[in-house]
This record gives C-alpha cells, sequence and structure tokens, in this order.
C-alpha cells in the first residue's frame, strides 16, 4: 500500500510522492522558547517523530529541521520582568524544551537552526521581495509584505483577504511607520525604545529585528531548498503563520512547501490548551505524573489530525496500557533468555501488513494499536505454554512483532532510551506479582480442598481488578487483561 497522507492546503488524503525519489524534506515549527513546554506544545513534536520514524522504516532518508524561534515580543518583554538578559530567558527554555523533548522519545531533528543564527538569510529573503515589488519599509527599520501585491494570498487557509480581519501587529511606530493596508504583516520590526540595543541587527532598511514569519521561511529555504516535501506544525500556526510563510515565500519565487500538515490540539474540557486559558499542564508536571512513555502513548495513542481531550484518567489509562506492554516484553525476554530478539532483529523485522497498512493510512495509530494488541494477545498466550522449541519460538515470533511495531511508534519498552521507565514498571510489576501471586496460591489451595465458590471468587475478584488468570499444565499463570 502507498503511504498516503492529508494536505492542509487542499484538504484531501492523497498518495505521498516525495520530491527525490528516496528522500524525505521535512520542515516542522518549533518552539518559541518564552516559557516552560506544556504537554500541548509537545504535541506536534511527537507527531511528526511518528511520522519521521515511519518514513525511516518505509526505506526513506529523512532530514527532518525544526527550529528554535528564540527572539520575538514575549520573549523580550519576559526576559526583562525577569531581570534577565533576552539571550539568556531564551537559552533556559530552549533548555526545557530540548529536555521534555528527549524525555518522550522523539528523535533530535536533523537541523535545528535558530532564528538569531539566520538574520543574514533574511536579509537576503527581504531585498529578494522588495525588488520583486511584494515587500516595503516605512520609516526607520520597519519592513512589510505587501498582501495585495499576491493575489494568492490565503489560499493555504482558503480565505478571501478582505474577509479576515487586520493583522495585528505593533510594528509601525508613529508617523511614517504606517503600513499601506491593515492586513500587511511585517517581515522587520525596527527597535523599540525600551528594547535591548543586542535585540536589533543592521539591515539596508534600518536596525530591527526579524517578524516571526520571515524566520522560518528562511530557514527552510536555507537547509531544505527552494521546494521541499512537508511542512508541519501545530494547527494554531495554520494562520497566519504558514499562510504568510506560503505568501512570502512563493512571493520570492520559491515553490516552497509541497504539502501541509498540521497536528490537532490537546483540549480540556473542549478547550484548547494554552498558558493564556490558564488550562497548560506543564511537560514537567506531567512527566512527574507517570512515566515518560506512558504520556508518550496518551499523545500518540489519537490520530494527529484529531482533537485530543486530556481527561483526569488520560495517564492513568496509558500508564495500564504501558504496563501490559512492558510487562509482556520482560516476561517474555527472561523466557527466550539468549534467544531473545536484539534490536537489529527488531529494525529488520517484517511488520504486519495491517499494522503497515494502519500507518500508511494517514498514520493511523488508532488503527496500528489495535494491531498491537492483537500481536500482545498472542503472546500473552503464548506465554502460557510450557517451554519447548515450538512454543518458544512463538513467543518469540510475537515479541518481535510487538516489539518491531512499536519500535515504529517511539515506544518499545526494551528501547535502551526507556530504561528508566522500564526500572519503574519491573519494580511495579513484580510488586503486583507477589500481591497476586498470594491470590493465587490461595486460589490452589481451594481448588485443592474442592471449595469452587472460593476458587471462583478469587479469579472473579482478580478479574475485576483487570487480571486475567489462565490455568495450565503448570499452575496458573496472570497477565493485564488487554
Amino acid at each position: 500500500m502507498t503511504l498516503r497522507l492529508y494536505d492542509t492546503a487542499t484538504r484531501t488524503v492523497s498518495d505521498f510522492v516525495p520530491r527525490t525519489p528516496g528522500q524525505v524534506g521535512i520542515y516542522v515549527c518549533g518552539a518559541t522558547v518564552q516559557s516552560a513546554p506544556h504537554i500541548g506544545h509537545l504535541r506536534p513534536a511527537i507527531a511528526f517523530d511518528v511520522l519521521r520514524r515511519w518514513l525511516t522504516r518505509s526505506g526513506y532518508r529523512v532530514t527532518l529541521v525544526r527550529n528554535v524561534t528564540d527572539i520575538d515580543d514575549k520573549i523580550l518583554a519576559k526576559a526583562a520582568a525577569a531581570g534577565v538578559e533576552w539571550w539568556e530567558h531564551a537559552a533556559r527554555y530552549e533548555r526545557e524544551f530540548t529536555a521534555a523533548y528527549d524525555a518522550l522519545g522523539v528523535l533530535p531533528p536533523s537541523y535545528e537552526p535558530r532564528a538569531t543564527q539566520h538574520v543574514t538569510q533574511m536579509v537576503e529573503l527581504m531585498g529578494r521581495l522588495v525588488e520583486r515589488g511584494h515587500a516595503y519599509a516605512t520609516g526607520d527599520g520597519d519592513v512589510w509584505f505587501d498582501v495585495r501585491s499576491w493575489p494568492a494570498y490565503g489560499e493555504l487557509t482558503r480565505q478571501r483577504l478582505e474577509d479576515l480581519a487586520p493583522e495585528p501587529d505593533d510594528a509601525a511606530q508613529g508617523p511614517g511607520h504606517a503600513k499601506r493596508d491593515p492586513h500587511d504583516f511585517a517581515l522587520w520590526k525596527a527597535p523599540k525604545s525600551n528594547e535591548p540595543a543586542t535585540a536589533s541587527w543592521p539591515t539596508p532598511w534600518g536596525r530591527g529585528r526579524p517578524g516571526w514569519h520571515l524566520e522560518c521561511s528562511a530557514m527552510a529555504q536555507r537547509y531544505l531548498g527552494d521546494e521541499f516535501d512537508i511542512h508541519g506544525g501545530g494547527l494554531d500556526l495554520r494562520f497566519p503563520h504558514h499562510e504568510n510563510e506560503q505568501a512570502q515565500s512563493r512571493a520570492a519565487g520559491y515553490p516552497f512547501a509541497r504539502r501541509w500538515m498540521h497536528s490537532a490540539w490537546i483540549t480540556q474540557s473542549g478547550v484548547k490548551m494554552s498558558k493564556s486559558l490558564g488550562n497548560g499542564l506543564l511537560a514537567a508536571e506531567v512527566l512527574a505524573a507517570a512515566p515518560a512513555p506512558a504520556v508518550r502513548l496518551a499523545v500518540v495513542a489519537v490520530q494527529y489530525r484529531s482533537m485530543l481531550e486530556w481527561a483526569p484518567d488520560t495517564l492513568t489509562e496509558a500508564r495500564t496500557t504501558w504496563e501490559r506492554l512492558a510487562g509482556f516484553v520482560a516476561r517474555a525476554a527472561e523466557r527466550l533468555g539468549d534467544g531473545a530478539p536484539s534490536a537489529d532483529a527488531v529494525a529488520a523485522v517484517t511488520l504486519p501488513e495491517t499494522f503497515a497498512a494502519a500507518l500508511d493510512d494517514d498514520l493511523n495509530v488508532p488503527a496500528a494499536l489495535a494491531v498491537v494488541h492483537e500481536r500482545l494477545r498472542a503472546g500473552n498466550t503464548a506465554l502460557t505454554a510450557p517451554s519447548s522449541p515450538e512454543a518458544d519460538a512463538a513467543v518469540r515470533a510475537e515479541l518481535l512483532a510487538v516489539r518491531g511495531m512499536l519500535d515504529v511508534l517511539g515506544l518499545d519498552p526494551a528501547d535502551p532510551h526507556w530504561a528508566g521507565a522500564d526500572a519503574a514498571s519491573s519494580t511495579a510489576h513484580d510488586a503486583l506479582d507477589r500481591l497476586v501471586g498470594a491470590e493465587l496460591e490461595a486460589r490452589a489451595a481451594a481448588r485443592t480442598a474442592k471449595d469452587w465458590a472460593a476458587s471462583d471468587a478469587i479469579r472473579d475478584r482478580l478479574a475485576a481488578a483487570g487480571i486475567l488468570v489462565q490455568d495450565g499444565p503448570d499452575g496458573a499463570r496472570w497477565t493485564l487483561a488487554n
């Protein structure tokens, strides 16, 4: 089956055909490092991490660029309020974002450019737009994109210019700085009187600092070329950020992104998670409440274009599921010993066709996870059979399938990245094993005494707690219900 992906621009799912056979270039809008990350910030990074892993598993060489916006109005304002240099403020929160990405198993990007490192490319792009009649300067330092000079403006989000609210941009300051049209957006902003001199750079149009939209166009073109395969980000970036990116890049003569992909929001009570609304769950708080792979699983389990409602039991359910997965992998590996599959074997295993078909269907992770759980049940069943070459081969086959599929989702419990989480899960499993073992001993005694009512009561009590008891030739074994 051919990989099919949704394109925000066309609003259709279509076959993915890379610009260069065997290679894929992806630009993902990363963090604006003004404050600590919340879980909503991390969903796009996780969603495009899954896309990258699946493309790599499918044989593509993937170049993924994820930027850092390390200067903007809020960074300057918050740094001033905190009494620190703006670049120090930005660096602090960049480290927090990086730590959160790492904790959740997001692979490092091929490159992670900072906006402040690419002023030269931004000035060159502005010059090209001015020469082509799509940008103009006002006052000393302000440069604007002329939206009426580009008739295709609004095509990404299918909006007409006359229906749009004026651009809420505060770059213009005083007489001589006014923009031509209320919808024009800032490419470059003249420094304000209360801003530090270090937050501006010289240009042919005066000193200033970049507008948000200009940054990404310049960095995407610098690392991925004039045209590339996929531009991604969160749903909230479609307008105005991505609309403006596309307009200025194409007005400059660059084809830019061939396909746009956006991950949906994480919501609480149907409302988008946001710091400004006071409902943003900080990543540090979420990671303190549950093992990191359980957090990742909670985010991954909902298809990337669907809203993810973060409820009180979201982490509880994800943690239970993770413990089932990690428990099976640990028990199967223990049984197989030296015969357990290596990381190379996991990377090379042929994945179930139904799993591959699900991910080829616009990254339908819920359907893919259903296949994981089918093989997990088969693996747990295989573990109940006494050890023999045939039985152990069945266990190994299911272990390979489960680990291979989870590896694509960044959730292989045997991955060294999750060593700490595995240890925590192992400790919890051991404690649970002791408790359940005591119940099973009591049940065995009841069965020996032919007290079937007591035996059934113990079995039913365990089942109510999500624990399935399976009787075999070697006695009773237990597994978590799937």
